[in-house]
C-alpha cells in the first residue's frame, strides 16, 4: 500500500487493492422531510449586498432541489458540467440546477413574426449558459492557488456560523455562553496568550528539571506476567458478572451499546473488553498475527493510562468512540471499501485518541505555558500527546501488538493513525466538515456520483471524518445515554472552571458553574466517582448548550456524513432530531434577565462579539474568525482536548 497513491500497480476498483474502493453516492433524502442545518440557508439571509443577491451568490436558492449543492467549488462543477442528451435535456437540466444555483432570467424577447419558437428557446438557453459561465469564471478568479478548493467552503461555512452565533449571543446570557463555547472550541483561530503568574513560573521551574524529550504520563505496569499465569478470560478481563457482560456485548455491532453497563460489569475495563470483542469480531488478531496475550496486555496498559477521575475524557469515552467507529465501518454503503489495515488503524486510533487526558482544554495548556504546549509548539497539543503516549506504550514489555506487521504496513498504519487522531482536534472541525462536503458534492456533479476513493488523500479524509463523527456521536445515541454523557462533560467543564477561578484567571466558556445554563436537578456524576459509575441521577444536563451544539456542530456534521452513506444514517439523524427536541423542551420559556442597571446600552453589555476577518481583501472574500472570550487557563502536565461534546462536544 503506497502512502500517497494507494495500492501500487492496482486500479482503484481492483479487488486486491481494497475489497472495493468505489463508493456510490446515492441521491439524498428530500430536504422537506427533515429540518436542514444552517448550511442550507441562503446567503441572502446573511449578506444583502448586490453580489449576494445575485443568482450566483451562494448556497441555495429558495427552490431546493433533491440534491442541493452548498459548497462553492461543487457549485462551479454543477454549473459548468456538460449536459448529455442534447438541447432538450440541457434545458431541463438548467431548469433544475443541482445546486439550486439558478441563473437570473434575462428579459425574454418575444419571437418575431418569422422567428421559429425553438430559435427563441435556443437564444434563451444561450443567455442562461453565458451567465452561468460568467459566474464560474468569477468564482475561479477569486481562487488563490495557495489554498485548497475546500477552503472556499470552509470560509463560507465559518461566515455563516459567525452570523448564527452573533444572533444567538444577542438572545440571552445562556445564548452568549453557548456562542462563546462553540467559537472557542470548534474554530481554529489565534489566541492571545496570558503571561503566567509568579506561582505558575515557580511550578515551571520544577518542570524544567525533566528533559523535554521525555513523554510525560507513561507509567511502568506489569499486566503481562499476571495474564500469562492465569490465562486469558473469555472477555479479556476477569469478572464475576460474566453473564451480564455477555448480554451487553451482544450489542457490540449495534449503534447505542450501553458502555456504562459494560464498564459496570467488567470492573471498569470497558475499553479492554470492547476492543477485544471488536478485534475478535473482525478476526483482526488472526489477520495480523497479534498474540492474544500481547493484545490484552497492551489494552490493559492503555486503559490504565486513561484517568479514571476525569469525568468525560476517560476510558469509557474511548471505548464508546472505538465501538462507534466499528459500527460506522460496517455501514452497508462502506462495505468492502476499506482494507483490513485501514479498519484496524481506524479502530486503534479511536482507542488511543484521548489517552492520558487530564480533563482540561488545549487552550488551558497553551495559556499556562505547560510542558506539553512547549513541546508541541501550541499546535494540537493534546492530540499530539495522545499519539505519543499511545505509540510509546507499544514499546512496553509484551505490548507491541503490531510486531508481526511488515515494515511497510507499520509505516502505513502509523501515518493513518496520526492523521486520524490529529483530526480529532475540535478546532479543526469546520475545515474537516468543509473538506468532506466539498469532496462529496464535487464527486456528485463531476463523477457520475461515484466516489472512487482511489488515493490516500480521499480515503484518509473519509476515515478522519468517520472517527470525528464517532467522537461527536453522543447526540445520536439513545437519550438516556446522551444525558449521562452531558452530565459528565459539564462536570469536567466545571472542574476546569474551578481551577481557573483558583488561579484568578478568566473562566472559559461554559466552565463557570455559577453562571452556566443548567437544569436545576441533582448532579448524576461527581468527581470522586470512578469513570464507569453512573451515579443516582442524571441532572446536570445543560439544555441550551446542547441545542446550540446540535444545531451548529453535530447536525451539520452528521447531515454531511448521512449524505455520504445515504440511506444508512437516517435513523441516527432521526435520533439526533428527537434528542434536540427533548433538550429544547427543557429550556425555560422565560428569557434570561437583562443586565443590571437602567442605563446599560447594548454596546456596553458583556455580550460576545463576533468579527469578520478579511483573509482575501483583494478579492473581497471574507473568512470568519470568531473572536470571543478565550480561555486563559492554567498549567497542566498532561494534555487535554477541550472537553466538549464527544471529545469536545459540549454535550456529547
Amino acid at each position: 500500500f503506497d502512502l500517497e497513491n494507494g495500492p501500487p500497480g492496482r486500479g482503484a476498483l481492483d479487488p486486491q487493492a481494497s475489497p472495493g474502493a468505489g463508493l456510490v453516492l446515492q441521491g439524498t433524502f428530500s430536504h422537506g422531510q427533515r429540518r436542514e442545518s444552517f448550511l442550507y440557508r441562503s446567503d441572502s439571509d446573511y449578506d444583502l449586498s448586490p453580489k449576494a443577491m445575485s443568482r450566483n451568490s451562494s448556497i441555495a436558492s429558495d427552490l431546493h432541489g433533491e440534491d442541493m449543492i452548498v459548497t462553492p467549488f461543487a457549485q462551479v462543477g454543477a454549473t459548468a458540467v456538460p449536459c448529455p442528451g442534447g438541447d432538450a435535456a440541457c434545458t431541463q437540466h438548467r431548469g433544475g440546477c443541482p445546486g439550486g444555483v439558478r441563473p437570473t432570467p434575462a428579459p425574454s424577447h418575444p419571437s418575431g413574426p418569422g422567428q421559429p419558437p425553438h430559435q427563441d428557446a435556443h437564444q434563451k438557453l444561450s443567455r442562461e449558459t453565458l451567465e452561468e459561465l460568467d459566474w464560474c469564471l468569477d468564482q475561479l478568479e477569486t481562487l488563490q492557488t495557495r489554498h485548497s478548493v475546500s477552503e472556499m467552503a470552509s470560509n463560507k461555512f465559518k461566515r455563516m456560523l459567525n452570523r448564527e452565533l452573533t444572533h444567538l449571543s444577542e438572545t440571552s446570557r445562556s445564548g452568549n455562553q453557548v456562542s462563546e463555547y462553540i467559537s472557542s472550541t470548534f474554530l481554529d483561530k489565534q489566541h492571545e496568550v496570558e503571561i503566567p503568574s509568579a506561582l505558575a513560573k515557580d511550578k515551571e521551574k520544577e518542570r524544567r528539571k525533566r528533559p523535554m524529550s521525555q513523554i510525560s504520563g507513561v507509567r511502568k505496569l506489569t499486566h503481562g506476567s499476571s495474564l500469562a499465569a492465569a490465562g486469558i478470560p473469555r472477555f479479556g478481563v476477569r469478572t464475576d458478572r460474566e453473564a451480564l457482560l455477555a448480554k451487553e456485548l451482544e450489542d457490540t455491532n449495534k449503534w447505542g451499546l450501553d458502555v456504562f453497563k459494560v464498564a459496570e460489569y467488567s470492573g471498569n475495563r470497558p475499553l479492554t473488553v470492547i476492543m477485544y470483542s471488536i478485534f475478535q469480531e473482525r478476526d483482526l488478531m488472526k489477520t495480523f498475527r497479534i498474540p492474544v496475550n500481547t493484545f490484552i496486555t497492551y489494552m490493559l496498559t492503555l486503559e490504565d493510562h486513561y484517568h479514571a477521575d476525569v469525568a468525560y475524557h476517560n476510558s469509557l469515552h474511548a471505548a464508546d468512540v472505538a465501538q462507534s467507529t466499528h459500527v460506522l465501518l460496517s455501514t452497508p454503503a462502506l462495505e468492502a471499501v476499506f482494507t483490513d489495515l485501514e479498519i484496524m488503524a481506524a479502530i486503534f486510533a479511536s482507542a488511543i485518541h484521548d489517552v492520558d487526558h487530564p480533563g482540561v482544554s488545549n487552550q488551558f495548556l497553551i495559556n499556562t505555558n505547560s510542558e506539553l504546549a512547549l513541546m508541541y509548539n501550541d499546535a494540537s497539543v493534546l492530540e499530539n500527546h495522545h499519539l505519543a503516549v499511545g505509540f510509546k506504550l507499544l514499546q512496553e514489555e509484551n505490548c507491541d501488538i503490531f510486531q508481526n506487521l511488515s515494515r511497510k504496513q507499520r509505516q502505513t498504519l502509523r501515518k493513518m493513525v496520526i492523521d486520524m487522531v490529529l483530526a480529532t482536534d475540535m478546532s479543526k472541525h469546520m475545515n474537516l466538515l468543509a473538506d468532506l462536503k466539498t469532496m462529496v458534492e464535487t464527486k456528485k456533479v463531476t463523477s457520475l456520483g461515484v466516489l472512487l476513493l482511489d488515493n490516500y488523500s480521499d480515503r484518509i479524509q473519509v476515515l478522519q471524518n468517520m472517527v470525528h463523527c464517532a467522537d461527536l456521536s453522543n447526540p445520536t445515541k439513545p437519550l438516556e445515554l446522551y444525558r449521562q454523557w452531558t452530565d459528565r462533560i459539564m462536570v469536567e467543564f466545571f472542574h476546569q472552571g474551578d481551577r481557573e477561578r483558583e488561579k484568578g484567571m478568566e473562566i472559559s466558556p461554559m466552565c463557570d458553574k455559577h453562571t452556566a445554563s443548567v437544569e436545576k436537578s441533582q448532579v448524576g456524576w461527581q468527581p470522586g466517582d470512578r469513570a464507569g459509575d453512573a451515579g443516582p441521577g442524571r441532572g446536570l444536563s445543560s439544555a441550551s448548550p446542547q441545542v446550540g451544539f446540535i444545531d451548529f456542530i453535530a447536525h451539520p456534521l452528521w447531515e454531511t456524513w448521512a449524505d455520504l452513506v445515504h440511506p444508512d444514517a437516517q435513523e441516527l439523524l432521526d435520533t439526533l432530531e428527537d434528542n434536540r427536541e427533548w433538550y429544547q423542551s427543557m429550556i425555560p420559556r422565560s428569557p434570561s434577565p437583562p443586565p443590571e442597571g437602567p442605563a446599560v446600552s447594548p454596546a456596553t453589555t458583556d455580550k460576545f462579539q463576533f468579527e469578520l476577518t478579511l483573509e482575501e481583501e483583494e478579492e473581497g472574500e471574507s473568512d470568519t474568525e470568531l473572536e470571543g472570550a478565550e480561555s486563559p487557563l492554567d498549567e497542566d502536565n498532561s494534555g487535554s482536548k477541550t472537553p466538549g461534546t464527544d471529545d469536545s462536544e459540549s454535550a456529547d
